[in-house]
C-alpha cells in the first residue's frame, strides 16, 4: 500500500480543546492525529464552500442580480405576522 506525502504541522491549541481531542480519540478508539485531521478536513471544505458562495453572490452583484434592501426587509418583518409577503425575487 502506498503511503501519501505528509507534512508535519505544530499548533498550539487551548488545553480544553486539547482534552476534548482525548476524549474523542479514546471514545473512537482513534489517534489524535486522525481526529485533527478528520476536524481541519472538514474545516477546509466548509471554508472552499463559503468561498464559492461568496464568488457565485458577488457575480451575481455584478450582474445586476440584486434585490431591493427594503423588499427584503419588508418581507423579514411580515415574517412574524399573520400574513407573511411571499418571498422577494
Amino acid at each position: 500500500m502506498a503511503t501519501a506525502d505528509t507534512k508535519v504541522i505544530t499548533a498550539h491549541i487551548p488545553l480544553p480543546m486539547a482534552e476534548k481531542i482525548d476524549v474523542l480519540a479514546a471514545r473512537l478508539e482513534r489517534s489524535r492525529g486522525w481526529i485533527i485531521k478528520q476536524a481541519l478536513a472538514t474545516w477546509i471544505d466548509q471554508e472552499e464552500e463559503r468561498n464559492r458562495l461568496t464568488r457565485e453572490a458577488l457575480d451575481d452583484v455584478d450582474q445586476g442580480r440584486v434585490i431591493d434592501h427594503l423588499s427584503v426587509t419588508a418581507w423579514a418583518e411580515s415574517l412574524s405576522t399573520d400574513k407573511p409577503l411571499p418571498i422577494p425575487e
